[in-house]
Formats: structure tokens, C-alpha cells, sequence
């Protein structure tokens, strides 16, 4: 079994307007990962994800392509130990 852990982060390039947020929280619930997906007001979207390593690992490795629409430049992530949260929002 995977260790179960949190990755908080955001993601720069053309990622408001395209879908994205949507994108994320597909991926993440295909993966029964819980978290967040949220625009900032500096054009990047944030994100935190809690679930085994593996498909944390997973959906971060699909956000670098993103929707058709999307153009990213950059994904920055930190690592934490595994952090309470249930079901997934998106802000």
C-alpha cells in the first residue's frame, strides 16, 4: 500500500478560462484523491491533493498537460505528511 500524503502547489501558464479547474478535480476524483483546485488572483491556480503518494504523483503528472485549451509553464509543489480533508472543492 502507498504512503498517504499531502502535495499542495500551483500551477502557472494559461490556466484560467481553460477548463482547468475542472480538469483537476476530474482527475483527482478519478483517483478518489480529496483536496482543493482554486483560481489565484495572480493568473496560477492553486491545488492540494491528499491520497496515496502514487496517485497524488499521478494526477500532478496529467496537470502538466492539462486541458486542450491550457498552456503550462510551471508547477510548483511541496510534499506534506497526509492532512485531514474530505471530498474536493473547487474555488
Amino acid at each position: 500500500m502507498s504512503e498517504t500524503v499531502t502535495a499542495r502547489g500551483s500551477v502557472h501558464g494559461r490556466v484560467q478560462g481553460v477548463w482547468f479547474r475542472a480538469f483537476t478535480r476530474e482527475q483527482a476524483l478519478q483517483r478518489g484523491l480529496s483536496g482543493y483546485v482554486r483560481n489565484q488572483v495572480d493568473g496560477s491556480v492553486a491545488f492540494a491533493f491528499t491520497g496515496p503518494r502514487a496517485a497524488v504523483e499521478q494526477v500532478i503528472a496529467a496537470l502538466r498537460d492539462g486541458p486542450p485549451a491550457a498552456r503550462v509553464n510551471r508547477i510548483d509543489v511541496s510534499w506534506h505528511s497526509a492532512e485531514a480533508m474530505t471530498g474536493f472543492e473547487t474555488g
